[in-house]
């Protein structure tokens, strides 16, 4: 059964709205492990309300933080800790869909940053890019934190306008799968998200 980590080159590239896209397109669970900030809702009911799915495909956070902070602070502020060997993958019969907390580096303690718990999950990674400006940068270094912890990594998938040439440029540095590019979307429901994918991606890529 396919399982996937959705993580961000940086924190509100789109990853939610993609992981939405995708937990729809696969006929999936979705589990975000770790939430920060309740001010604007939780990610987890933005997937539920974005598909329209019953409550049975989505897996209950470990940790709900008040303040959209680094989950280390958020949890300090709130007289919590983060123990990584406790946050254990859930067991799903349907593909699974984490969503991660920010961007790779982010850190989860003190001691231990975001990526450290994906090289201890050893699942594919789907790192979520921005198209514009500054993308080349943000995303070539997340991979190298992905290579050099030898993760695997699942492929690319663009978040934004058209940019044809920053999309080949990582490409070509990278050597990694471009998944497809998720444009700006003016209305946001299940409907325009099944369009989208059906539009920009290939599900047998998932698969």
């Amino acid at each position: 059964m396919s399982r996937f980590i959705i993580t961000g080159t940086d924190t509100n590239v789109g990853k939610t709205v993609f992981a939405a896209m995708l937990v729809q397109a696969l006929g999936g669970n979705y589990w975000k492990p770790l939430q920060s900030g309740v001010g604007d809702g939780i990610d987890t009911r933005t997937v539920q309300n974005l598909t329209g799915l019953p409550d049975e495909r989505f897996f209950p956070e470990c940790h709900i933080f008040t303040e959209s902070l680094s989950p280390h602070r958020a949890a300090e502020i709130d007289g919590l800790s983060v123990d990584i060997n406790s946050l254990n993958v859930p067991q799903s019969e349907r593909p699974l869909i984490i969503e991660g907390a920010g961007g790779l580096m982010v850190p989860l303690t003190r001691k231990n940053l975001q990526i450290n718990l994906f090289k201890k999950w050893d699942i594919p990674v789907i790192l979520c890019a921005r198209t514009g400006l500054g993308t080349i940068n943000h995303t070539l270094l997340s991979l190298e934190a992905l290579w050099t912890r030898r993760i695997k990594i699942h492929g690319i998938a663009f978040i934004g306008p058209e940019n044809d040439d920053n999309i080949r440029t990582i490409a070509e540095f990278s050597g990694e799968k471009v998944l497809g590019r998720l444009p700006q979307l003016g209305t946001l429901d299940a409907v325009s998200l099944k369009k989208a994918f059906e539009g920009n991606f290939k599900v047998g890529d998932f698969i």
